[in-house]
């Protein structure tokens, strides 16, 4: 559980560091109808919980950076009809006691309130082409206040953009957000688990995510943090596959892309196993391959290590390793040069991990691979991914798609792998499935 004092701590923390006499504008996110008058599950948005942990929609606050910085929130009024319909509402009172803020108002007063509250200042800092509504309510605030400019009003004159200000905070983890990070892994890590064990019982793809969901949601993880994939075959050689409706057939890899979310943090973990529990000589080979490979970028990782590193490391691994099954051939340096991979693996390393399964973050700056950095959070994802009919590539491997995905903490003195309790090895994962 994250502390008022750090969702306070990181509004502060963000307030200096944008120019004094600025504001930031972080909206909530909205319900969403799915059909009829139902909605869709409410799921934060991500920079408005990290700065706030409230999770209730139609929400805006307000960050005045100055040299006493204010936090205000418009939020939604306490209303008992409504409320014993959808739950108790956190109100204005709330707002101020519970997150702490300085000043609570209506979120139906934003038209009125918020001019009065960015008279005078000099930018307006908000996250560029994310929500449209807040564009719009930026765009009718600066109406109003360039309209009184007679009467002294000063309108903000720039429009910053927020969300690299934001994502680098947002990059570096907590402890508290660690905690929240290895509970999603370990709960990720019993779904996962409980798949291998119950596939050969399973007919369908869709039977294997139900198994997944199902242990999600019984361990805490309310919610997936993305899609899950389950592909069996030629599907796990389709990188988002998510129709997860075909039949399972004995003999066939599964691949399986699955992490729930805890208290809005993601897992993301990908382990591929044979639907029969026995690993083909051909899928033995691949299988391998790609552990060999993401064992590799895992130990690399460590503070100071650029980014782009991880997949040097794996790529070449990969490389050498086709070479060595004869589906590629030629000199190691050139088919690297020429990415030759390519057609086997088409992806990155992998990415960061945190409030979003795609987490913010620069990947790059001044055009550099960025150093890793203690708190950082990442997958690390090589596969190999055969599809049927590629020229020159014997049958025997067609329909081979091979994924293994961790979740990685950087430390001080090295790594932390957050999903390491759920087995990778081959003998590992053929006992689970006998069991």
């Amino acid at each position: 559980m994250i502390s008022q004092q750090e969702y306070q701590s990181r509004r502060n923390q963000l307030a200096h560091k944008l120019p004094q006499g600025s504001v930031a504008l972080i909206p909530a996110a909205h319900e969403i109808i799915r059909n009829g008058d139902a909605h869709y599950r409410f799921r934060q948005d991500s920079n408005f919980y990290y700065l706030t942990g409230f999770n209730e929609p139609d929400a805006l606050l307000v960050l005045i950076a100055g040299v006493e910085n204010q936090s205000i929130l418009f939020n939604r009024l306490r209303n008992p009809a409504e409320e014993q319909w959808t739950g108790k509402r956190l109100g204005q009172d709330g707002a101020v006691s519970e997150l702490g803020m300085q000043a609570a108002f209506p979120i139906s007063s934003v038209e009125e309130e918020l001019p009065k509250l960015l008279n005078g200042k000099s930018a307006i800092y908000y996250a560029f082409a994310c929500n449209p509504e807040i564009e719009k309510t930026i765009t009718n605030t600066l109406k109003t206040l360039k309209n009184q400019v007679r009467r002294g009003v000063k309108a903000p004159d720039q429009l910053c953009d927020l969300g690299p200000i934001l994502g680098e905070m947002r990059l570096f983890k907590s402890e508290a957000e660690l905690e929240l990070m290895r509970r999603a892994a370990s709960i990720s890590v019993k779904a996962h688990e409980q798949a291998m064990r119950r596939c050969k019982h399973l007919e369908h793809e869709y039977q294997l995510e139900a198994e997944l969901i199902y242990e999600f949601s019984r361990h805490g993880c309310r919610s997936v943090a993305y899609d899950p994939i389950v592909g069996c075959g030629e599907n796990a050689c389709v990188l988002h596959y998510t129709e997860n409706s075909k039949p399972l057939h004995r003999g066939s890899l599964v691949l399986i892309d699955a992490g729930g979310e805890y208290e809005n943090y993601a897992a993301d973990i990908t382990r591929t196993f044979p639907i029969n529990g026995a690993f083909s000589p051909e899928q033995r080979s691949i299988y391998e391959l790609v552990l060999k490979a993401q064992k590799a970028g895992i130990a690399a990782v460590k503070p100071g290590l650029p980014w782009n590193k991880i997949q040097e490391i794996m790529v070449r691994i990969l490389t050498e390793g086709l070479c060595s099954l004869g589906i590629l051939n030629g000199d190691i340096e050139e088919l690297i040069a020429k990415e030759a991979y390519k057609p086997f693996y088409m992806h990155n390393s992998g990415h960061w991990l945190g409030l979003d399964v795609h987490d913010s973050g620069l990947y790059k700056i001044n055009g550099e691979w960025r150093a890793l950095e203690p708190g950082m959070v990442l997958t690390v994802e090589p596969g190999l991914y055969i599809s049927a009919n590629i020229p020159g590539v014997e049958e025997r491997w067609w329909g081979i798609g091979v994924r293994i995905e961790d979740d990685v903490a950087v430390t001080k003195t090295g790594h932390e792998v957050l999903t390491a309790a759920l087995p990778v090895e081959i003998h590992e994962i053929e006992a689970l499935m006998r069991d």
